[in-house]
């Protein structure tokens, strides 16, 4: 064991899906990690310890939240009454509560004593976790002390951590690029062509900035690796169970069996019509958040998704 893996602070991992185990991993690199699952778990390997004791999750000062967030308010209210103000709280959660688009923040700080916030956000998927693949991602938290507890527990030579002091910025950045690479596996699987898709992708980003500006996000987050990052990453091949989801709408699978073939949990069909109804309400334009609702909904078929996205009025580029 590596001479920062005696010596950092136990890290707890709360949620034992795909992306939670491989959060488990890449952190057992640098250190003892404890995993809250339901479900018995056997992760062989020396520095991951599996328990389904909520009160045990206490021991740690960084806690993972690595639930979807449609779990996240029973288990937070279930978990608060373990945690205090001395724990760092880190969600990587795509969702949004509730129709006023509030963050996975917003419950945590409803519903435990947890202060010292941050969310994990960007172009990190399980293969870049587990094998150490070089990458990068960022960590979003008003709180210095946040940003460097991630950075010592899954960081490393190859994933380079990066912060933000915009913890609502990057929670909608992420939140809403979920929604934008269920539309991009989407456009793949029509066959919609490079110029198309990188216009789909530009316009997709101004779509979800406006959004975000309107919650009270600053503009950076969209431009950076929380939005911009993840999807180029996205368009250059990166393999991500919401491309996957798109692409089986595309083919005609029901949201359902989509869900499935995707083989994760995936908030962007979740808060589609959520962000189509709040643009309408603020007066936002958001013909993609529209389009996606209306599909998952059975209102619009591939052609004329196509031809409503494309059809649209020209305006200036803003």
């Amino acid at each position: 064991m590596s001479e920062t893996a005696s010596t950092r602070a136990l890290v707890a991992v709360l949620g034992a899906g795909r992306f939670g185990q491989a959060l488990a991993r890449g952190a057992a690199r640098t250190g003892e990690v404890l995993v809250w699952s339901r479900r018995a778990l056997d992760f062989d390997h020396p520095n991951i310890r599996v328990t389904s004791e909520l009160n045990e999750v206490a021991q740690a000062e960084l806690i993972l939240l690595a639930a979807p967030s449609r779990h996240a308010p029973m288990l937070l209210h279930q978990a608060g009454h373990h945690l205090d103000g001395g724990h760092l709280l880190v969600h990587v959660s795509r969702g949004l509560i509730d129709d006023d688009l509030h963050t996975l923040s917003h419950l945590i700080k409803q519903t435990t004593p947890c202060r010292r916030v941050g969310a994990l956000a960007g172009p990190i998927n399980v293969e870049l976790l587990i094998k150490a693949t070089p990458g990068a991602a960022v960590v979003g938290s008003e709180f210095p002390e946040v940003v460097d507890a991630v950075r010592v527990a899954i960081g490393s030579p190859t994933l380079r951590i990066y912060g933000s002091d915009d913890l609502r910025g990057i929670e909608l950045a992420g939140a809403l690029t979920g929604l934008l690479l269920v539309t991009l596996g989407y456009a793949q699987r029509l066959g919609l062509g490079a110029a198309s898709i990188g216009a789909l992708v530009t316009r997709g980003v101004a779509e979800v900035a406006r959004i975000g500006q309107a919650l009270g996000a600053g503009f950076d987050a969209f431009a950076g690796l929380a939005c911009f990052g993840d999807l180029f990453a996205a368009v250059a091949g990166s393999d991500r169970p919401e491309l996957v989801l798109g692409q089986a709408l595309a083919a005609g699978a029901t949201p359902e069996l989509a869900r499935e073939q995707a083989g994760g949990s995936i908030e962007g069909l979740d808060i589609a019509r959520r962000v189509a109804e709040f643009g309408v309400r603020r007066k936002i334009d958001t013909p993609i958040a529209q389009a996606i609702a209306d599909i998952v909904e059975g209102k619009l078929g591939n052609a004329d998704a196509v031809r409503r996205l494309m059809q649209r009025g020209v305006g200036s580029e803003s």
